[in-house]
């Protein structure tokens, strides 16, 4: 019996390991199990010894395909702590309970070969899985599956070859390697986050509230309807409400897509998941919580249905539509060329390995995109990309930058251009909202050598005044200059209505007494978007824009992109629409989008992208985060999964073609039981060195091919 001791020292460290695994798991609700007793204390410092030495050469030799890269880019990005499911932890069970039981038959088979038949009831209850899916198939949803095939080629190759250990061994090994690649399944499955929490950011546990003549600080879920909330500059407003006393700027572009901040003053609608950039609103709670204009976003994702197509299915439809015809084969040809073959034609497996290569393929890409920087969430987007024949972009953010730049600077009254930028900048040093920062990069490109201001006054929601070189500095709105007493000479009315037409906005420069200049800021196209551009209509990729601003600046962004379409001033849940219709005239669509306005769209698009650094709503929601938060991996993405499907199709090749030799074989009377295992074998490790083959191209050219 000695040959059964890692067996049973195996089972113990199998359920210390599970105690340990589910004492974190209490911590975050889940259920425990029972665990028996632990084993002595040198057992378990042996086995764990080895164990270690195990992983540790796993690590080294297949580091690249199944380290942390990919799941410590989902962490990253995710504001939960990574928690084990149910199905993992029932997969890493039974992975270490097939090692140790494959070790055990081949250490009993070298030293007394009757003892493997101890081995056997171990061997059913790995098998029994199988075998109850097998039959459930046939009685309860009437097809027969490989589920099936593999519970009568059990029970027959037991009965048949009782007492031939290299059978055993052979089972064993296999279901070593099906129940790694179940857990990575299970590992990758539980990847993506599945509840859309956080929805508007972090919540304030605290606010401030008017109460009577003071202001009083309160807990946040004791906010109601009709109180008065105090938001200060660079806080998120937690609440929809409106604006009862105040002026400030509010960026809104993630929730509305606007790209210029919002100036908004008393009674003026705000809503929650917007952030004041300058001012102090007093706003009137109107909606809270799951009221709020943001949150009805995340009720509409969450109703939405998510796509049921997988990888992992198809491999096992492509195996399935094979079961029938097989176990027909074999029952035909029982009394034509014996028991032995109709094992044989049994153990064929035509497409079965699809099951496995499958997954393990959309593993290896996964973790080596992760390694480009280029995170998949959800494998199935691998394959679905390939079909892709047209991308929408978001417009702000996406295709823009959040900071714009100047773009142009009018002067009046004898001030030159550096004169203007240098006295703005000055007084914008310490700023640091947007505006302020293009200003500020603005003058740093010139060079410009700014002025030390002796005071300065900010005016909240309008402007800011300051003293330098003996003058008076003010820099800020027309409403700032009306209220300074600013002259604004008439002719600039026209300038003013292009830019707003065009969706840039205005920053006003006045000297002492008068008008200085103006400069007109610009929506800031991101680098890299004409290439990514030309790119994708070079593969034939149609695209279009859609934008909550306004038409003219959608417009304008289209045209210098070369994009031919574009909807402008879009609403949230009808970029959704927009996407549905595409897709009802037949379109398979990509949408790139960053914001939580995006978030419906995206879950709606057959392929949805996002940038790091966008919404936690909209990285949570896309199945690919380009993670240097630029478009330039976007072609790539078209090209890998060009790459991934074909090395499917040559996985497919692998498992049908033995399988076909393995049954032309055994009617043939050249081709038994012992020859289809190594036939069938012989495929699996073709299938398995064709899904490492992007492995070794990306160490020599550092590119997936």
């Amino acid at each position: 019996m000695l040959p059964l001791i890692p067996l049973v020292v195996g089972w113990m460290l199998v359920s210390k390991s599970t105690k340990s695994v589910q004492k974190h798991a209490n911590q975050h609700q889940l259920s425990s199990v029972a665990t028996p007793n632990l084993p002595s204390q040198n057992s378990a410092s042996l086995a764990h010894s080895s164990l270690r030495a195990v992983k540790k050469f796993k690590d080294d030799a297949v580091a690249l395909i199944f380290d942390d890269k990919r799941r410590q880019g989902i962490q990253d990005i995710s504001l939960d702590e990574e928690v084990l499911s149910e199905e993992q932890l029932a997969a890493n069970r039974r992975f270490k309970f097939s090692i140790l039981l494959f070790a055990s038959i081949a250490t009993s088979a070298v030293i007394y070969a009757p003892l493997v038949l101890l081995h056997i009831p171990f061997l059913l209850y790995l098998s029994f899985p199988f075998y109850k899916e097998g039959i459930q198939s046939l009685l309860v949803e009437r097809r027969i599956t490989t589920r099936l095939v593999d519970a009568i080629l059990g029970m027959g190759a037991l009965a048949y070859t009782p007492f031939n250990p290299p059978i055993l061994i052979v089972g064993s090994a296999g279901s070593v390697g099906v129940s790694y690649i179940n857990k990575l399944i299970a590992k990758t499955k539980n990847g993506a986050r599945q509840n859309l929490t956080n929805l508007l950011g972090p919540q304030p546990q605290t606010v401030w509230v008017v109460q009577g003549d003071m202001e009083m600080e309160i807990p946040f879920e004791k906010v109601r309807i009709g109180d008065v909330m105090v938001i200060d500059a660079g806080m998120m407003i937690p609440v929809d409400g409106r604006i009862q006393k105040g002026v400030g700027s509010i960026d809104q572009h993630k929730l509305t897509g606007e790209a210029q901040p919002a100036e908004k003053g008393v009674g003026d609608a705000v809503f929650a998941a917007t952030v004041v950039l300058s001012g102090k609103l007093y706003i009137e709670v109107e909606k809270t919580g799951e009221e709020t204009a943001a949150a009805q976003i995340g009720h509409i994702l969450n109703e939405t249905k998510d796509f049921t197509s997988s990888v992992q299915v198809r491999g096992r439809d492509i195996a399935d539509r094979a079961a029938a015809p097989t176990l027909a084969l074999s029952a035909l040809s029982l009394p034509m060329v014996g028991a032995n073959r109709a094992l044989a034609i049994l153990f064929s497996g035509v497409g079965y390995h699809m099951q496995i290569l499958g997954p393990l393929s959309v593993l290896n890409f996964l973790q080596l995109l992760a390694h480009q920087g280029i995170l998949i969430k959800d494998g199935r987007a691998l394959e679905q990309v390939r079909d892709i024949d047209t991308v929408v972009f978001d417009k702000t953010g996406t295709l823009t930058l959040e900071q714009p730049h100047v773009g142009a600077i009018h002067r009046y009254n004898g001030y030159s251009e550096t004169d203007i930028l240098t006295y703005a900048a000055a007084a914008e040093h310490r700023q640091t909202h947007p505006i302020a920062k293009a200003i500020q990069l603005s003058a740093d490109e010139r060079q410009l050598s700014l002025p030390a201001i002796s005071d300065a006054a900010y005016e909240v929601g309008y402007g800011i005044k300051v003293h330098l070189d003996q003058k008076l500095i003010r820099v800020g709105s027309d409403r700032f200059m009306t209220m300074e007493e600013v002259t604004v000479p008439a002719e600039l009315q026209s300038i003013a209505n292009s830019a707003h037409d065009q969706g840039h906005s205005l920053v006003y420069v006045a000297i002492d007494d008068h008008l200085g200049g103006v400069l007109e800021l610009h929506p800031t196209i991101r680098p890299e978007a004409k290439a990514m551009v030309e790119a994708l209509k070079r593969r034939g990729v149609e695209m279009y824009i859609i934008s909550g601003d306004h038409e003219r600046p959608t417009r304008a962004l289209a045209e210098d992109l070369g994009i031919d379409r574009y909807f402008a001033e879009t609403l949230p849940e009808h970029k959704a629409d927009l996407i549905d219709q595409l897709q009802t005239e037949g379109r398979s669509v990509c949408f790139v989008g960053d914001g939580i306005n995006d978030s419906i769209a995206l879950k709606k698009a057959n392929v949805s992208v996002s940038l790091r650094g966008a919404s936690t709503i909209a990285t949570d929601t896309a199945q690919v985060i380009l993670m240097d938060q630029t478009l330039n991996q976007l072609e790539e993405l078209f090209v890998i999964s060009e790459h991934f499907e074909s090395n499917m199709e040559v996985n497919l090749y692998t498992t049908i073609v033995p399988g076909l030799v393995i049954i032309g074989g055994a009617f043939l009377g050249m081709v038994g039981y012992g020859g289809s295992i190594v036939l069938f074998i012989g495929g699996l490790v073709a299938g398995l060195v064709n899904t490492a083959l992007p492995l070794f191209r990306t160490q020599v050219d550092g590119k997936v091919q």
